[in-house]
């Protein structure tokens, strides 16, 4: 893996945090080792095509999930959904090197968040139902402690 570019992408992480004006949404998790991934993308008409205009994440979980995230939203700018839809996990930590196996995971959950944001938009039948459902909607947090307790395997521990 390549040390000077994980530390680089957690030293100042790229579009980390929530989108208000997002199009779609999507979140993956496991509950197996507590980690935890949510993408939000925001679509623009470039040239008569549909494309990702960015893209936000917020992650719990190991660092190397949250540099995944950070390259991966950079990565996905500019893209059809077709497009996207296309990109592997090792794709998406490319820029990081061979993950060790341990952390392959991390690269997988942020493929899954992002398809899960891809699928989402497609089922969606206006933006309305998407600001609906983001108003209504669990946070990652609440998803996240949701995991933990049908799991019975995470605990979360908030600090002010």
């Amino acid at each position: 893996m390549n040390e000077a570019t994980l530390q680089s992408a957690l030293s100042s992480p790229q579009n980390l945090g929530e989108m208000t004006d997002a199009d779609a949404v999507g979140t993956v998790g496991s509950p197996d080792c507590g980690d935890m991934v949510r993408m939000w993308l925001k679509y623009k008409d470039q040239d008569g095509r549909k494309v990702i205009d960015k893209a936000s994440f917020q992650s719990f979980g190991c660092q190397t999930a949250i540099a995944v995230a950070s390259l991966a939203t950079e990565l996905i700018r500019g893209k059809t959904k077709e497009e996207a839809l296309l990109m592997s996990a090792e794709e998406l930590s490319a820029p990081l090197g061979p993950l060790p196996p341990m952390k392959i995971h991390c690269g997988q959950m942020v493929e899954g968040a992002l398809k899960a944001a891809l699928e989402a938009e497609s089922n969606t039948t206006s933006k309305s139902t998407i600001l609906e459902n983001r108003a209504t909607g669990p946070t990652l947090a609440d998803s996240l402690s949701a995991v933990g307790k049908t799991a019975g395997k995470i605990k979360i521990v908030m600090h002010s």
